[in-house]
């Protein structure tokens, strides 16, 4: 994807935001060039300090480089068909897990948020280096726990495509259209609410 493609889908604000939340856009479109292990490193770094409840930072990760052919298949074999041709290109792929439990053994109702958190300083420190990510639901959690050998209290919860970007024109459709589809949000007045919820 060229450069002035690259700032067309700039985030455009009702109310100012940081610049790195603008650049941050979810693409199918990915480079064939390597992500630096360094900067996995770093945005993995950037995941460490998010805020988690009793400071028990429940995220986990498994990741591979696409270079690393056996894990990058174990992951990929992981996604819905509907994933998969357009995230076979991408350099890295991302599994995100949270530990459901606590260190006692009891529930951490908090353990999704947690990861959520996670992630967000991850892909906006990814951002900030020039990296992209696209966040897929569609994986079978049932053939990630079995692939990894995963404990019941630690839950498969989503994957990520990550690289840097490629040209659009090299997705086939529908994938080709969603790149180039003008972007959206709500307005902020649909959810969020001074003093109570609308009746």
């Amino acid at each position: 994807m060229s450069n002035q493609t690259a700032v067309s889908r700039l985030a455009t604000t009702n109310t100012p935001v940081l610049d790195v939340i603008r650049q941050r856009w979810s693409p199918r479109a990915f480079a064939s060039q390597p992500v630096p292990e360094q900067a996995l490193q770093q945005l993995f770094e950037a995941a460490a300090w998010a805020p988690s409840a009793m400071n028990e930072q429940p995220w986990r990760y498994i990741y591979a480089h696409r270079t690393d052919e056996a894990a990058f298949r174990q992951l990929f074999d992981c996604l819905m068909p509907g994933n998969q041709p357009w995230a076979r290109h991408a350099p890295v792929l991302v599994l995100a897990l949270t530990k459901t439990t606590y260190a006692n053994g009891s529930p951490n109702a908090a353990a999704l948020h947690d990861l959520g958190m996670a992630n967000s300083h991850l892909i906006l420190e990814a951002t900030a280096l020039g990296l992209h990510g696209h966040f897929m639901g569609g994986f079978e959690a049932d053939k990630a726990r079995a692939a990894f050998g995963l404990p019941d209290d630690l839950q498969p919860v989503v994957m990520l495509a990550l690289g840097y970007l490629g040209q659009a024109e090299q997705l086939d459709e529908p994938f080709l259209s969603r790149e180039q589809a003008p972007r959206q949000r709500r307005p902020v007045a649909s959810f969020a609410f001074q003093g109570q919820l609308p009746n």
